[in-house]
Parts: C-alpha cells; sequence; structure tokens
C-alpha cells in the first residue's frame, strides 16, 4: 500500500518551495515579459518599458495629478461600493426568504446586470449631472448586482433540515436569521464582498466617464486622447495594485471571520 496521498501532496515540490519565491519567480516573468512587449516594434508603443513607466510618476506628480486621482477614485468607489453592500444584503436576504420579493425583484436583477455599465451611463449622467454623484451611482449599481446575487445563492443554499429543526424548537423567523441562516451565510457575504470589491475597480473606468474631473479612470481616457502610453499604464498597474491590496485585507477578514469553516487544502 503506498502512502496517504495528503501527505505525498504535502511533500511535493510545490509546496517546498516558499510562497515569497514563487511571488518572485512571477514577478520575473511578468517583467520579462513587459520588457518583451516593450521592445517588440508592433507592442512598444503601448508597452513602454518599466523604466519609463515608472518615471512617469515624477511626471505625474509634477503635474499636480497622482494623489487627487487616487483619492478621488477611492472616495468613489469606497462609497459606492459601501451603498451596494448595505442595500444587497437586506435585499438579496428578503428574496430568498419570500417568494413574492422574489418573484418581483429577481427578473430586473437579472435583466440589468447583462446590460454592460457604459450602456446606461448617459441615462444616469442625464438624470443625476455629472461629477462624483453619477460616479458613485454606477459603482453602486455594479456592485449591488453582484453581491446581491451571491449572498441570495448563499441564502436559498442553507440546509433546509436546520431551518426545520429550528422552527421545531420554536424559533421565529427574527431567530432564525440571526442565529441559523447569518452564521451558515456568512462565508457566501464574504465572497460577495470580494466580487464586489473587483466590481467596483472594474466600473470604475465606466463610472469616471460621467464628467470626472480626477480620478485614475478619467485620467486613463485623458492620457489616451494625448497618446502618453507611459503615465497610462502606469496608472492601469495602480488600479491593479489597489485591487491587490483589497483582496489581501478582505481574504485576511475571511480567515478570521470564517476560521470554523472546514476547508479543502489544494
Amino acid at each position: 500500500m503506498s502512502d496517504n496521498p495528503n501527505k505525498k501532496k504535502k511533500g511535493s515540490f510545490a509546496d517546498r518551495v516558499p510562497k515569497a519565491v514563487w511571488m518572485l519567480i512571477s514577478l520575473a516573468t511578468a517583467l520579462v515579459l513587459w520588457t518583451i512587449l516593450s521592445i517588440l516594434p508592433a507592442t512598444s508603443r503601448a508597452f513602454p518599458n518599466a523604466i519609463k513607466v515608472f518615471g512617469s510618476i515624477q511626471t505625474m506628480l509634477n503635474r499636480g495629478k497622482l494623489i487627487g486621482d487616487i483619492l478621488s477614485s477611492l472616495r468613489s468607489v469606497s462609497v459606492g461600493y459601501l451603498l451596494g453592500f448595505v442595500t444587497a444584503v437586506p435585499v438579496a436576504f428578503l428574496m430568498a426568504w419570500y417568494k413574492p420579493v422574489r418573484y418581483v425583484i429577481e427578473p430586473w436583477i437579472q435583466f440589468v446586470r447583462n446590460i454592460p455599465p457604459l450602456a446606461y451611463v448617459p441615462l444616469i449622467v442625464i438624470a443625476a449631472g455629472v461629477g462624483f454623484k453619477p460616479q458613485v451611482i454606477v459603482i453602486w449599481i455594479a456592485c449591488f448586482l453582484t453581491m446581491c446575487i451571491t449572498v441570495f445563492q448563499g441564502v436559498i443554499n442553507v440546509d433546509e433540515t436546520l431551518i426545520k429543526a429550528a422552527r421545531v424548537l420554536g424559533a421565529k423567523d427574527r431567530d432564525i436569521f440571526v442565529r441559523v441562516i447569518f452564521p451558515a451565510t456568512t462565508p457566501f457575504i464574504l465572497t460577495a464582498v470580494r466580487l464586489g470589491a473587483s466590481v467596483a475597480l472594474t466600473t470604475l473606468i465606466a463610472a469616471e466617464s460621467t464628467g470626472a474631473i480626477a480620478g485614475l479612470g478619467m485620467r486613463i481616457r485623458s492620457l489616451n486622447n494625448t497618446f502618453e502610453s507611459a503615465p497610462m499604464l502606469l496608472y492601469v498597474i495602480l488600479i491593479g495594485v489597489i485591487g491587490i491590496c483589497v483582496e489581501n485585507l478582505i481574504k485576511f477578514l475571511e480567515r478570521r471571520l470564517t476560521s470554523w469553516q472546514e476547508k479543502r487544502e489544494i
């Protein structure tokens, strides 16, 4: 008989190499690919080398744009994202618990979530004007749709036996929500939080096409008009870095809040 396969898996080459080393290998691979793209005639204009891109940090600082753009985007994303979460969770619970609510709201959610944000941005600008308000509305809509569907799926997948047992013991709807459904749905809520954060950032370009005067998305469009590819690529990288930071923060919170949940090691 062979040894336990799990032990073999843990002793594999990939597991023996520290994660920091894999991160360095991944970064080195990206830099090599980036360098190749900056050399090839067909892609060199769109992908300037790393020295030019990171050198453009000083250029944008000298213009007085970089810090203001980052803060403006973070403000829009944060407000829209929080509004999306605050509205998505109760709506998702109501949809899962009360069929009339589900039958009325779910078709609209499924309908709107298939429409790209850029399609309804002009309508939002007409209704709300230009500036910060329409940015928040666009991000809120995108986050709400994603998080609502995710939390809804979590609630309807709660083991029916647990709910029936709680009712037999005399629990009311409020007790079932607090003591059964919410704890069982916590992993789905955290997944919704993670997906919502990603959606908020990917919607940023559309949100800041509503007449914004600052922001990462707005600046990318502005730099595109002047064909300044180095600072434009810098801003694209900044959005990615912000996304990774948010992702790691959410993963940290997820580990703390769902430490009781058994997870399969891959």
